[in-house]
């Protein structure tokens, strides 16, 4: 029995126990500060199994115990669910996130991008490109998107990392913060029912209010996870790519030199660059289900390692190897089967548009600090630079 998580995150360096476990024990016991043991799977194939086959429950935390690092149960309302209650909710939001959807919004993103870096070109190096461009380019898209004011960004920003946290905050901070964020959506939707508008948010109180297809609580929790999901992972991914580019400057200047490789340079680094500090949402088998690591017994919690696999050299030749031009690229960083994020598409244009952007206006970026001295977040669902000083 191992304790989970093996440590702190270092960076975006993978703990190597993933790897060792990938090749030597693939289905390992282990021990999270609280609830109960689960099993680690980190091999890809059995991913793709614990994350789609239906013999393995989300749902079934509400009967059990889930391992966690945090003393309080988490509500994690869309992810807590299995089909039917799942896909309800889901195609409630699903169309606003159509690969043809998004693509309408990326001359929207390519101008949010431009502006942003307008101003920190007209101030002057050095900029903190966290606060500066990452934040605020998915921030803008996604408050557009439900039809939240963004000038209240500096409010919702602190819920974010709220919704987020895992030990950075205690359970009575979070469950304030959380309960603060819930009322200002709650506000928001009033204000819908008092005038209509078209945006998703507007949608859901239609759906609500004349359809009768959600309650009212979980019109306000998947507004939240819209919300805060996509404001920060995206955020913080912008600013590791950045990161992972430039401390490998030949991949910059590839980049610099290939634009055309700009798609395939995301996949790669959504691989290659851990956004996780750790897996937290189990799966418990409804039935004994054999994976390649031996028997999970029925009303065992799994966890589903979507960073080991998409280390796992079964799939991904030379993992541990940077290829900004690799071709298939069937990662996991997005997730996989019934829960697998909603906002991937959107999520892959703001990347796109953010690096393409960056290299466009500010070829000659590069870090402003020894990579050493940047502080890195802790106490968080994700891993990245609190800060990334950056000038040109």
């Amino acid at each position: 029995m191992r304790d989970y998580p093996f440590g702190p995150p270092d960076r975006l360096t993978l703990n190597p126990a993933y790897a060792q476990l990938r090749e030597l024990e693939p289905l390992c016991p282990v021990r999270m500060p609280y609830g109960e043991d689960a099993l680690l799977v980190t091999r890809y194939a059995d991913l793709r199994t614990v994350r789609a086959d239906p013999r393995f429950s989300r749902a079934a935390k509400a009967a059990h115990d889930e391992p966690r690092l945090v003393p309080d149960k988490v509500d994690g309302g869309i992810m807590d669910l299995d089909p039917p209650e799942h896909t309800r909710l889901r195609r409630l939001v699903a169309k606003a996130f159509t690969v043809a959807r998004v693509e309408r919004l990326r001359p929207r993103a390519v101008d949010v991008a431009n502006r942003l870096l307008d101003g920190m070109i007209a101030a002057g190096p050095p900029a903190d490109l966290v606060g500066a461009f990452a934040v605020p380019l998915p921030g803008t898209l996604i408050c557009e998107l439900l039809g939240v004011p963004y000038p209240d960004q500096d409010r919702f920003g602190g819920w974010a990392g709220a919704f987020m946290s895992t030990t950075l905050l205690d359970p009575a901070q979070r469950a304030a913060a959380l309960g603060e964020l819930a009322g200002y959506i709650a506000g928001l939707v009033a204000a819908r029912r008092a005038e209509p508008a078209d945006d998703l948010l507007g949608a859901l109180v239609t759906a609500r209010d004349e359809d009768d297809r959600l309650s009212e609580a979980e019109l306000i929790q998947l507004a939240i996870t819209l919300l805060a999901a996509g404001y920060e992972t995206t955020a913080t991914e912008i600013t590791n790519f950045v990161y992972v580019l430039r401390t490998q400057p030949e991949q910059w200047e590839l980049l610099r030199a290939r634009s055309d490789l700009i798609s395939t340079a995301v996949e790669e680094l959504l691989r290659y660059a851990p956004l996780t500090a750790a897996t937290i949402l189990s799966r418990w088998a409804t039935e004994d289900v054999p994976l390649s690591g031996g028997v999970v017994p029925a009303g065992t919690p799994v966890l589903a390692s979507a960073e080991a696999a998409n280390q796992d050299p079964a799939v991904f030749p030379d993992p541990a190897r940077l290829d900004l031009a690799r071709s298939p690229n069937p990662h996991l960083a997005f997730g996989h089967g019934i829960h697998h994020c909603l906002g991937a598409s959107l999520a892959r244009m703001e990347l796109q548009v953010a690096l393409a952007a960056l290299l466009d206006r500010l070829p000659g970026l590069t870090l402003a600090v020894d990579p050493d001295e940047l502080v890195w977040k802790t106490g968080l669902v994700v891993r990245g630079p609190v800060a990334l000083p950056v000038r040109w």
